[in-house]
Formats: structure tokens, sequence, C-alpha cells
């Protein structure tokens, strides 16, 4: 092997971890040739998992670990089909695209529960710039790409790192120590009330919203004020009010702007007597609910062309 060809190698062998992703466009931008792309993977130092993307290949023993706590029929899956912290980790760190993980994945890194989990055969909720060919690589979990217009105005704001030690269900996976880029879980509610009606419930968000006890009023204010969405701001006081959590009495509903017109969200729904939002009839304010921070609705003209 030529040194220049040594060099290369080094380089890979030293910035991808076993078990972690690399693409075209990476390989490419550090000068790898084609023929020498295929010669790593003849020579078992890459392996291709896609068109235009390939993983470095773990070493047997831990392949061999891994598989013997699963069943035989499982095995041969277990190989080929690639971590969701594993996958994200390679694009942020390693590929270096810019994107964060959000919604429900990012309330799910944090330890608040959902039916649909990071890395738990469900989807994998990513904002921002991500590959195309992430959804033709065998991930276990779907990825479900989002822009960042939710807060266009400062995409970043409430984007911090998590940990993967602690995310990293499997200790043999966590080769090299990698946080995630990730919302908080305060604009991971804001994502994830966004996602209403057409693809989640409201059960679903208030399933998840029943376990943020924790939430900062600072960094809360800080969002709502930068959201963009007339629709999301209105519907988080209905599941704040709805949950009575002791950090809304640090909330002041003066401070965001909720827009005017009443809105209609859910057919068949009742229009939320405070908040001038369609919602499901569980999430109508009883009478000392709606009296505990206000008692007046917001005022609101009538604007049918607006967006939600």
């Amino acid at each position: 092997m030529t040194t220049k060809k040594s060099e290369k190698l080094k380089f890979l062998l030293n910035t991808v971890p076993p078990g972690f992703l690399v693409d075209g466009r990476f390989l490419r931008t550090h000068r790898f040739q084609s023929k020498s792309i295929g010669d790593y993977v003849t020579q078992g130092w890459l392996e291709r998992i896609g068109w235009g993307v390939f993983r470095r290949p773990m070493p047997n023993d831990i392949v061999k670990k891994l598989s013997n706590s699963f069943s035989d029929a499982l095995s041969e899956d277990l190989v080929s089909v690639v971590p969701a912290t594993v996958a994200v980790v390679s694009m942020q760190r390693i590929m270096g695209y810019d994107f964060h993980v959000g919604g429900f994945s990012a309330l799910s890194l944090f330890g608040h529960e959902h039916d649909l989990p990071l890395g738990g055969n469900g989807k994998l909720h990513l904002y921002g710039d991500t590959p195309s060919w992430v959804t033709r690589v065998l991930l276990d979990a779907q990825p479900v790409s989002h822009t960042r217009a939710l807060f266009a105005g400062d995409p970043t704001l409430g984007i911090v790192d998590a940990d993967r030690h602690v995310l990293t269900k499997n200790p043999e996976l966590s080769v090299w120590h990698y946080s995630i880029k990730a919302s908080s879980p305060e604009r991971a509610i804001l994502e994830a009330i966004d996602e209403l009606p057409q693809h989640t419930s409201f059960d679903a968000v208030a399933k998840v919203f029943e376990s943020l006890s924790m939430l900062r009023p600072k960094q809360i204010i800080q969002l709502l004020q930068a959201c963009q969405s007339v629709k999301v701001k209105r519907l988080f006081f209905v599941f704040a009010d709805h949950h009575r959590h002791a950090w809304r009495d640090f909330l002041n509903m003066g401070d965001v702007s909720l827009g005017s017109g009443p809105r209609a969200l859910v057919k068949g729904g009742k229009l939320h007597p405070l908040y001038q939002i369609a919602v499901a009839q569980p999430y109508l304010p009883s009478t000392d609910t709606h009296s505990n921070h206000t008692s007046e609705p917001l005022n609101l003209t009538i604007d049918k062309k607006k967006d939600l």
C-alpha cells in the first residue's frame, strides 16, 4: 500500500468508529477516489449498506457477542439494521449535516415516554438538513424529515447536546462518546404540538405533556415568542392549563402574541372559550381551571384567511 493510501486509510479509521456510517459526499470531500472506496469495501474496511452509504464494520468479537444475545433468526437482522442513535451521530458529528432530533423523538431521548420512541421501531423526527439516503438505509426507526420553519427567525433556539452515553441502550455500540444535537424538552413539545391534528392525536400529546413537570418558564417564553405558528402557541396554553403543572403560574400570556381570529383545528371539535381554537372535547376547561389564570377570553376577531 502506498504512503498516500495508507494515510487515507488511517484518517478513515481514526474518524469513523466501528459500526458508524459515512456517505459518498463525506468521502469525496476528503478526496477519496472511487477506486479506493471500492478497494476498502473489497478488503473489508467498509461495507456498503445503501447506494452511496457505507459503514465501518464492527469487530467480529462484538458482532458475535451481540448475536449471542438474540435468537438465530434475529442475528442477521441485528448486524444489518443500523441503530437510530448511531445513524444520527454519524450524520451530525462525522458527516457534518446540520439537523437536530426533535418533537416526540427528542422527548423520548430525555425520558418522556411515548408510543414511538427513538430507536424503538417508531418514528425518528429529524429537523433541518438531512441527506436523502436516510430513508433508504435500514434503521430501527422510520426517519421523518421536517424543516425548521417553526422557528424560522431563530432556527437553533432551544437545541441542546444530549448525552449519548445515557441514551444508548446497547453499550457495545458506544465505541466513542458523542452527544446528539436535539431539541430541549421546551422546544420539543412545541414541535410535537405542531404535528396536530394530521400526524398525531390530542391524547398522544397529552400523554407526553403530563410528564413535563420540570419545564423552565423562561425557556418556554423565549420559544413561544420565537414560534411562528399561532396554532402551536394557543394549543400549548390549552395543554398547559389542562395539566396545571407548577411552572404554568410563571407564564404571562401577555408576553406572547397569539394572533387574531378563531381557529378551526379539529373537525367537530369545540371552540376553547379562552384560546379561541377548536379542540377535542376533553381539553375544554372546567370552570375552576378557566378561572385560574384569566376570566376574560382573548380579544380575537375572526380572520378566516389566516393560517393555523
